[in-house]
């Protein structure tokens, strides 16, 4: 069955949906067993594919851009769809990155005997299936696939339709490398239609062929997943991140760290939205600071005290604080010291980067006590939230909750485990 676009009628999507589960599930049997050279070729492979057609997703990726103009899509939106040949090298670089990463898997993480003889090893394993819904990143389908092939996990991926033809045309080079590699094509799945019923059949878990659910997306969809997920769920919420120049800080630094964290790409979920400022350097520091940005192109909001250096500072609200703007808008606010700072973020932050900009380690120490986000950062961007600037790799997302992981969700967080237990004959008593 090849539905296309939303044509589907409900009997057909829901035979076309409980197929791909079931495909998925027969799969998951084959890579959960392979070895790690074989899955480690099947992402190597995948990257291959990819650069070889090129041509091929670049002018997908066009069709999408002309789309988004057509329905204005917003400028944020457009970054974040938009493939170029430098986006589609670093697609290749991050799937070559993910296959050179340790095996995440059979990997015994612990082992010990007790007295009775009995010896125990906890080793690692993949979680399953795993359904994955994103909006207009075709970038995900690329990371999210070879991520779920390095693990020894099957996926089931749902991009938005802003990206349908960019992600369909990266699933058929991810598909290509796993037949390469001698994997099955079915590892690696995409829903074929943008119709919005089938993400309603996916939250089911397909009559228990998929084990999980990570929805990238806004605040819309994360809402949606959570309301109607009948399987366990790793969210990637909002972005709202801060960055706080405490008074100890070294104000050359804050100055380009602010920059970057702010006007890097502002479509990012670790674009910094709020940026608090101590009291006691505020005078000294924020003036230049805010030329620097309006200069840039970003939009100032700010408190009373901010709106007094400048006169192009627009008042911000109280939702202002609570806004991730993906867009060159930032808000600042004058605080009184790092306890304020502190709860400003504890009010308004998403729990998923925050940083603090001193050379005052103990002053570092304690911010990093006191905020419990996923990423906690001291003298650095908060763009640098990131799998690849991890070390991962790549990821699926940013997970800011706290089961069963945090922060970037590379290949070694999409597995669970198992016990092994070995006796010479014991029996209880």
């Amino acid at each position: 069955m090849n539905p296309q676009n939303h044509s589907l009628g409900h009997v057909d999507l829901l035979l076309y949906m409980s197929a791909l589960g079931q495909q998925a599930r027969e799969a998951r049997d084959i890579i959960r067993l392979a070895n790690s050279q074989q899955r480690r070729d099947a992402v190597q492979a995948m990257a291959y594919e990819i650069n070889s057609r090129r041509d091929e997703i670049l002018q997908a990726n066009s069709l999408d851009l002309v789309d988004a103009e057509r329905k204005n899509l917003n400028p944020a939106m457009t970054d974040r769809l938009k493939l170029d040949d430098s986006r589609l090298e670093s697609i290749i670089q991050s799937l070559k990155a993910i296959a050179a990463q340790p095996d995440p898997i059979n990997n015994i993480e612990q082992s010990w005997t007790q007295p009775n003889g009995l010896s125990f090893e906890k080793r690692r394993i993949p979680i399953g299936v795993i359904g994955i819904i994103y909006e207009s990143r075709p970038n995900v389908t690329a990371d999210a696939g070879a991520l779920c092939v390095k693990s020894g996990n099957c996926c089931i991926l749902r991009g938005g339709s802003e990206s349908f033809r960019s992600s369909t045309a990266l699933h058929k080079a991810l598909q290509a490398g796993l037949v390469n590699a001698g994997l099955p094509a079915q590892t690696v799945q995409m829903i074929t239609t943008t119709n919005r019923d089938a993400v309603g059949h996916l939250l089911t878990g397909l009559n228990n062929t998929v084990d999980l659910i990570i929805p990238r997306g806004g605040k819309n969809l994360i809402a949606r997943v959570e309301k109607e997920a009948r399987i366990p769920v790793l969210s990637h919420l909002d972005g709202i991140c801060h960055s706080y120049v405490h008074e100890d800080a070294d104000m050359a630094k804050a100055g380009d760290i602010i920059m970057n964290a702010k006007l890097r790409r502002t479509g990012v979920c670790g674009a910094t939205e709020t940026l608090l400022v101590d009291a006691a350097i505020a005078p000294k520091f924020l003036p230049d600071m805010i030329n620097r940005l309006i200069e840039a192109g970003c939009e100032i909001r700010g408190d009373d005290g901010v709106a007094a250096f400048n006169n192009h500072v627009r008042l911000a609200a109280s939702e202002d604080y609570a806004t991730e703007y993906l867009d060159a808008i930032l808000n600042i606010a004058i605080v009184t010291d790092i306890n304020a700072a502190t709860a400003h973020i504890a009010r308004y932050s998403s729990g998923h980067t925050d940083a603090i900009i001193t050379e005052n380690n103990a002053a570092a120490e304690h911010f990093m006590q006191q905020i419990d986000s996923a990423i906690i950062m001291q003298n650095a961007s908060t763009q640098f939230a990131d799998g690849g600037e991890f070390g991962f790799g790549a990821e699926i997302g940013i997970a800011t909750g706290r089961l069963h992981a945090r922060g970037p969700v590379g290949a070694q967080h999409l597995t669970t485990y198992k016990y092994v237990v070995k006796g010479t004959g014991q029996i209880r008593q």
